[in-house]
């Protein structure tokens, strides 16, 4: 039964389920295992386990992550004890520290963020791990354009 959705799983406004969703780990909260989600997660808690498949995941500078991100776009104002995958971009604000190594394509480090492990920016089929072209140099051509 679909309280907030049609049976289809769409909702009122002809967006899928999920994908415009706001879910926030509040400060004092205490999550113990994985999280996935489709939409945005903001977390002024603490998550200990992974964080995959969010939109976007937003850390306040009071929160923490122990464990693994992997998201669309990440902005860390708190601490990571983990490896970062962002699909798409990642912003460290000035409390940011991260533990562990980052992949993403597109990257802001705010002066006094900290990061400490490595750092491979790339592009995003790489990052998916979706099957990139030949190296040709077609393929080359065609990443380009």
């Amino acid at each position: 039964m679909a309280i907030f959705s049609g049976e289809d799983g769409k909702s009122k406004g002809g967006v899928r389920a999920g994908e415009n969703t706001l879910s926030i780990v509040s400060a004092g909260t205490t999550i113990c295992g994985d999280i996935e989600c489709s939409g945005v997660l903001k977390v002024e808690g603490r998550i200990e386990g992974s964080v995959r498949k969010a939109r976007q995941v937003m850390l306040a500078k009071e929160g923490a992550i122990q464990g693994d991100v992997i998201a669309g776009e990440v902005v860390v104002g708190g601490v990571i004890d983990g490896a970062v995958t962002a699909t798409e971009r990642l912003e460290l604000q000035h409390t940011a520290v991260v533990n562990g190594d980052i992949t993403t394509r597109s990257i802001v480090v705010m002066e006094g963020a900290r990061i400490n492990g490595g750092l491979k920016m790339t592009e995003i089929a790489l990052v998916t791990g979706a099957e990139q072209p030949s190296d040709s140099r077609e393929a080359k051509i065609a990443r380009r354009s």
